[in-house]
């Protein structure tokens, strides 16, 4: 009977092991075998499997040879498996550990990317939407992260995209504060409004909003009865867009 329950206990704990073994795929992996493997998965498309390797890889081998690369490899197969939040908290990570990595540009590009798409939807990112009417925020931090890129490592292969980013964010940006003026002038909040108007000249220069600012502010002095601050918006829009139709809507 002892001998029995003692054969019982070493088949149990062995069969433990056993089974725990043969759930574990990469429990006899080596770092460069899991590195290998994420990488294939990654470049195959199987982003889930490729971030469940590279996590392994991560845990098991955190100070590797693979450990820099496999980060922010993992940070882009979470961009793919469209996890925003776990993208940044990657790319974070990776700025903090290997702030002299040579891709470490790539992390910021990163995360511009990921908060330029942020929040967007199957609709919003493959039909005619206007973002400007969208929260602001995630812009806004694009913005910033993609600025942040430029400034840090202006020589980055990144640099050009981001600055066709950050055009096409401060076109978005500007009418966003434009919804806003037009929302307190419907409010009765003139200040309000045209403190929006001039912030959109100041801030965002150049862009298509900054006309529609000017008739904004025009308007707003109108209701005031500030006519010469209302004229003075209206010479600058008609010197610099003789042919915009707020002219005429402003007198």
């Amino acid at each position: 009977m002892r001998h029995s329950i003692l054969f019982l206990l070493i088949f149990t704990l062995s069969g433990c092991s056993y089974f725990k073994d043969k759930g574990d795929d990469t429990a006899t992996w080596d770092a460069d075998r899991i590195y290998t493997e994420a990488r294939g998965a990654l470049d195959s498309g199987a982003y889930a499997k490729a971030i469940e390797l590279y996590q392994k890889l991560e845990t098991k081998f955190p100070f590797g040879v693979h450990a820099q690369q496999a980060l922010l490899d993992l940070a882009y197969a979470h961009y793919k498996n469209n996890e925003p939040e776990a993208v940044l908290a990657a790319c974070d990570r990776f700025i903090k550990l290997y702030p002299q990595n040579t891709h470490v540009d790539y992390a910021y590009y990163l995360k511009g990317l990921t908060n330029f798409n942020k929040g967007k939807g199957f609709t919003q990112r493959y039909l005619p939407i206007d973002e400007s009417q969208r929260d602001p925020d995630a812009a806004l931090t694009a913005f910033q992260s993609f600025s942040e890129l430029i400034e840090r490592f202006p020589d980055s292969q990144y640099v050009e995209d981001a600055m066709q980013r950050m055009r096409y964010l401060r076109n978005i940006l500007a009418k966003s504060e434009i919804h806003v003026a037009h929302y307190y002038m419907r409010r009765g909040a003139l200040v309000a409004a045209v403190n929006r108007a001039r912030y959109v000249i100041e801030n965002y220069p150049k862009t298509p909003s900054v006309p529609d600012a000017l008739v904004l502010m025009a308007k707003a002095y109108r209701v005031l009865e500030m006519n010469d601050l209302a004229n003075d918006a209206l010479r600058v829009l008609e010197f610099n867009y003789p042919n915009h139709p707020g002219l005429y809507d402003t007198n």
